[in-house]
C-alpha cells in the first residue's frame, strides 16, 4: 500500500480537527440557548418568590396590628412552607452551579490541551465559581433564618414579633437580590452567546 502523501495526510488531519471543532461549536451554541431559556424561567420563578414573600409580610403586619391569632398562625404556616421551598430551591441551584464549575474546568483543560489561550473560558470559570460561592452563602443564610424563626414563631411578645418581622423582611431582600443576580446571569449568558458566534465565524474564516 502506498504511503499517504504528506499533503493528503495533513488535509485529512485538518478535516478531522475542523469536524471536531464544528461539533464542539454546535454543542456550545446549544448550551448557550439552553442556559438563556433557563435564566428566563428562573427570573419568572424569582419574581414569584418575591411576590409571595411580600404578601406574607403584608399579612403579618395586618395580623399583628389586629392582634388576630388565627390570621397570625396562618401567616406562620405559609411562611414555613415558603421557606422550605426556597431552601430546597437553593440546594438545587447550588448543585447546578457546581455542575457549571465542573463544565468550565473541562473547557479550560480542553483549551490548554489544544494549545488555545482560552481567556473566555477562564473568565467563565471565575464567574461560575463566584455564582457557586454566592449560592452557598444564600443557602447558609436561609438555613440560619429558618433556625431563628423556629425560636420566635408562636411567640406574641413585642420583641419576638419584631424579630420575626425582620426575618421575613430579610427573606424578601434575599429574593429581590436573586432576581437581580439572575438578570445579570442572563446578560452574561447572552454576551457569551455573542462571543461564541464571533469566535465560530473567526475560526471558520481562518480555516478557509
Amino acid at each position: 500500500m502506498k504511503r499517504l502523501s504528506s499533503a493528503l495526510l495533513a488535509s485529512l488531519l485538518f478535516a478531522g480537527s475542523a469536524s471536531a471543532q464544528d461539533w464542539n461549536n454546535r454543542g456550545e451554541r446549544s448550551l448557550d440557548r439552553r442556559e438563556i431559556r433557563q435564566d428566563k424561567r428562573e427570573i419568572r420563578d424569582d419574581r414569584r418568590d418575591v411576590a409571595e414573600l411580600e404578601d406574607v409580610l403584608a399579612r403579618f403586619d395586618q395580623a399583628w396590628s389586629r392582634q388576630n391569632e388565627r390570621d397570625m398562625s396562618a401567616v406562620e404556616t405559609r411562611l414555613r412552607e415558603l421557606l422550605r421551598q426556597e431552601i430546597a430551591e437553593s440546594r438545587v441551584e447550588l448543585e447546578k452551579d457546581k455542575a457549571e464549575v465542573r463544565r468550565s474546568n473541562r473547557e479550560v483543560r480542553r483549551d490548554r490541551n489544544w494549545g488555545r489561550r482560552g481567556g473566555d473560558d477562564r473568565r467563565d470559570r471565575r464567574d461560575d465559581m463566584k455564582d457557586a460561592r454566592v449560592e452557598v452563602a444564600t443557602l447558609q443564610t436561609r438555613l440560619a433564618i429558618a433556625r431563628e424563626l423556629d425560636w420566635v414563631m408562636g411567640q406574641r411578645n413585642y420583641s419576638d414579633l419584631q424579630r420575626q418581622r425582620n426575618l421575613i423582611a430579610q427573606l424578601v431582600d434575599i429574593a429581590r437580590q436573586e432576581v437581580r443576580q439572575t438578570k445579570q446571569e442572563l446578560r452574561e449568558d447572552r454576551g457569551e452567546r455573542r462571543e461564541d458566534r464571533r469566535d465560530n465565524r473567526r475560526e471558520a474564516s481562518q480555516r478557509w
